[in-house]
């Protein structure tokens, strides 16, 4: 007899031990935040996280092991934004200088400095401690600008700077995200509400996603002080984790009911659920897993970290698919299905095949060559305007303005340019060569005087490191990061350093900021992409291949993947590089692409739309391994699973939508993404290309070898199959016996009676 799966014989212990299973997972779950929390998060250092010369700039000021004071900045101007009146202005300054000086926050005050173009007055302000800390401590601070404000008449007093700026994006970005995670939890259980028609079961794939959510989060600071973490990590993980939480129990739970509906026991059904669906998802786990691995070959260190907080998330999810939820269903019995929704629960449980997808499915399985070309066709189209994508790093003039600290930050980068976007000249040398070094920058900063592409409302200071051996200044540039001027003047500035310290024979020199961190990401991606897509597509061609036992199936899926993925891009640049779609989404076009979006939205994408690829594909098979013509197989195997696939791109849909309402473009735009490739994949992919693929290539589909080597021998005796979940199944010839190895279900789902020794309760 062959060995049943692993996904079997973990599911018939679970279901048969369900309060061992429970427990264990609690425990597992509270271990993870236990330890989670006890590690810590090793957060990833933004100045050693950079690529190429800016990276290089980065790791020579860290060096430097600089004593960053955090640095505030008091904006006084006019309520009215013309001409300040210079004494009103420089009482208020004095106001806020008293106000300032005495709390304990506070290291020091300096004296007002007045714009050149006279429209403002800035009061400088250094904190005590370090900048990490200066958002939780900025907050008397932004007490006493506020007094200050209210306490004169006609001028606008606000505050701009290390500690305020984070606090004020992060009160806005986690207030959305707060939003985002109120309106996702619900949303997700009323779609499942509707899928199922019973509270219970549409509550067990949203508790065990949660649970995997969490779990997840404390692996992956675990994990952080082997990879340092980006702080997007934690909002990937519960992206990712709501997705295929939700979609793995979805599967599991999708074929336990309809294998009791046909008959079966509980224990059976269960069983039965985890030796197809369980199955399924662990290949589908798998193959995002892969996936997700190949943003590691980007080389970049926010990339892995958010492939192993993805990696971690999924892992979690297929393990407590396999684990928990058999003993979730095996203890909750026929409960699963209570309290019912009286009209829903009638609506997922109508008997009768569903007249919808076999109308759907028509033009596929009569004209498929037809019906390719056109599917195909119009997916191109909508690729189209990929392009033309244009990439670059968000920053400050991607912000919404409706986030005060922007607008302040607006008007102080106005009054004071040099206060806006910096170049960061860093240098390091032996001790000895420092005065070398030092006259070497004060000839650079001379030579950027009277030049247009550079700030001139103040002038550049040299920092130099105690040790004496790395020397940094900021030269600043009145244009805004995405301005092609700013770009320009890196371009010029990156000339001139080197000429500059050609007489400082040890040397090493380089240029960052966040102009360059911009431009060197852009490069460094669009020169690692075809490692990474490479990777994913001959990982998943052999991920497939070896799964389904046909070249053609692995390579059908690659290349309806890549077309999904092709297709969504082109919706992200239609939607995003243009202004139609600016009142619709509230946002403000900068006429390009976030550079990271593409690489991880293509991985991502990859990953999850194997994720229904392997489902439906493994239903198409089934049919096929019962002897069934291309035709039948396709078309049964996709009415079986288009419930279920459906189901899931809704809940996928919607979770991903609701990052399209956030502030942060960046978020907008992979939700957005996100959400528009699932739709197209599960619409048109599934219903028109898929289908229309299969039937036209026909036998070829299994090459090579056909269905005898990919399952069971078939006997000419036809005997009728039982009704599936959507109605009753074409007549199939059915197999005398298994082949050693073959991947057949359990003999209790071909049939009325168990399987010899099979254990009953």
């Amino acid at each position: 007899m062959r060995k049943k799966p692993a996904t079997l014989r973990v599911a018939r212990w679970s279901a048969t031990h369900p309060w061992s299973a429970i427990g264990l997972w609690v425990a597992f779950v509270a271990l993870c935040l236990f330890l989670g929390g006890a590690a810590g998060t090793n957060k990833l250092d933004s100045e050693e996280s950079g690529v190429r010369e800016s990276g290089r700039a980065g790791k020579i000021v860290s060096s430097g092991d600089f004593t960053e004071r955090p640095e505030e900045n008091v904006l006084i101007t006019d309520d009215s934004g013309g001409k300040l009146d210079r004494r009103a202005a420089e009482r208020a300054a004095q106001d806020v200088t008293d106000r300032m000086r005495d709390l304990p926050e506070v290291r020091s005050v300096g004296d007002p400095v007045p714009a050149p173009n006279g429209k403002a007055l800035l009061v400088p302000v250094t904190m005590t401690g370090d900048k990490d800390g200066a958002m939780n401590r900025v907050g008397p601070l932004l007490d006493a600008s506020a007094e200050a404000d209210r306490a004169h008449d006609g001028l606008k007093i606000e505050q701009v700077g290390d500690g305020s700026t984070v606090k004020g994006m992060s009160d806005t970005i986690g207030e959305d995200f707060r939003r985002a995670e109120l309106i996702s939890v619900p949303l997700t259980l009323l779609i499942l509400l509707v899928v199922f028609g019973a509270i219970i079961a549409a509550g067990v794939p949203v508790l065990l996603a949660l649970s995997c959510v969490v779990s997840a989060m404390g692996l992956s600071s675990l994990a952080s002080h082997v990879l340092p973490e980006t702080s997007a990590v934690s909002n990937v993980i519960l992206l990712m984790g709501m997705a295929v939480g939700v979609d793995y129990s979805l599967f599991y739970l999708k074929r336990e009911r309809e294998e009791r509906r046909k008959g079966k026991s509980h224990l059976d059904a269960i069983e039965i659920a985890a030796e197809t669906s369980g199955h399924t998802v662990v290949v589908s786990g798998t193959t995002v897993i892969v996936a997700m691995a190949g943003l590691y070959l980007a080389q970049e260190a926010t990339f892995a970290s958010l492939a192993t907080g993805s990696i971690i998330v999924v892992a979690v999810a297929v393990l407590g698919s396999v684990t928990v939820l058999p003993a979730l269903l095996a203890k909750l019995g026929r409960w699963v299905d209570r309290p019912r929704v009286p009209f829903l629960w009638r609506l997922t449980m109508r008997s009768g095949e569903s007249r919808v997808w076999p109308a759907l499915l028509r033009p596929a399985l009569l004209k498929p060559v037809l019906t390719l070309v056109v599917s195909i066709g119009a997916l191109l189209l909508l690729a189209l305007p990929a392009l033309d994508m244009k990439l670059k790093q968000p920053g400050q003039d991607d912000l919404s303005r409706d986030i005060p600290v922007v607008r302040a930050t607006d008007r102080l980068t106005d009054a004071f340019p040099s206060e806006g976007t910096v170049h960061k000249v860093a240098v390091r040398a032996p001790a000895d060569e420092a005065g070398q070094v030092e006259a070497a920058l004060r000839g650079l900063i001379a030579r950027t005087e009277g030049n247009s592409l550079f700030a001139h409302d103040q002038k550049p200071v040299i920092r130099e490191s105690e040790d004496r051996r790395v020397h940094t200044v900021d030269v600043g540039t009145p244009y805004p990061p995405k301005h092609p001027k700013a770009t320009e003047s890196l371009k010029v500035l990156r000339g001139w350093a080197p000429q500059a310290l050609d007489e400082v024979p040890d040397a090493e020199s380089a240029v960052g900021g966040a102009v360059a961190q911009g431009a060197d990401f852009t490069a460094h991606l669009e020169e690692r992409m075809p490692w990474v897509v490479g990777f994913v597509l001959l990982l998943t061609f052999g991920t497939m291949a070896v799964i389904f036992r046909s070249l053609a199936v692995a390579l059908s899926a690659v290349l309806l993947n890549l077309l999904s993925a092709a297709a969504s891009f082109g919706v992200l640049v239609a939607v995003f590089q243009h202004t139609w779609a600016e009142g619709l989404l509230d946002f403000d076009s900068s006429g390009t692409v976030v550079s990271w979006l593409p690489l991880f939205l293509f991985v991502v994408l990859f990953g999850l739309s194997m994720d229904y690829h392997v489902f439906v594909v493994s239903r198409i098979r089934e049919m096929a391994l019962d002897g069934a013509s291309v035709r039948d197989s396709v078309r049964e195997g996709i009415v079986r699973s288009a419930g279920v696939v459906t189901s899931a791109a809704i809940v996928m849909v919607a979770v991903f939508s609701i990052f399209g309402t956030l502030n942060a473009v960046e978020f907008k735009q992979l939700g957005v993404g996100l959400a528009a490739a699932i739709m197209l994949d599960a619409v048109v992919i599934r219903i028109f290309v898929l289908p229309a693929l299969m039937t036209a290539l026909g036998p070829w589909n299994w090459w090579p070898g056909g269905t005898s080597r990919i399952g069971r021998r078939l006997s000419p005796v036809s005997a009728p199959a039982e009704a599936g979940a959507d109605g009753p199944a074409a007549p199939y010839a059915r197999p005398l016996a298994p082949e050693p190895g073959a991947d057949e279900a359990p003999s209790a789902s071909r049939g009325g009676a168990p399987a010899p020794g099979r254990h009953r309760r």
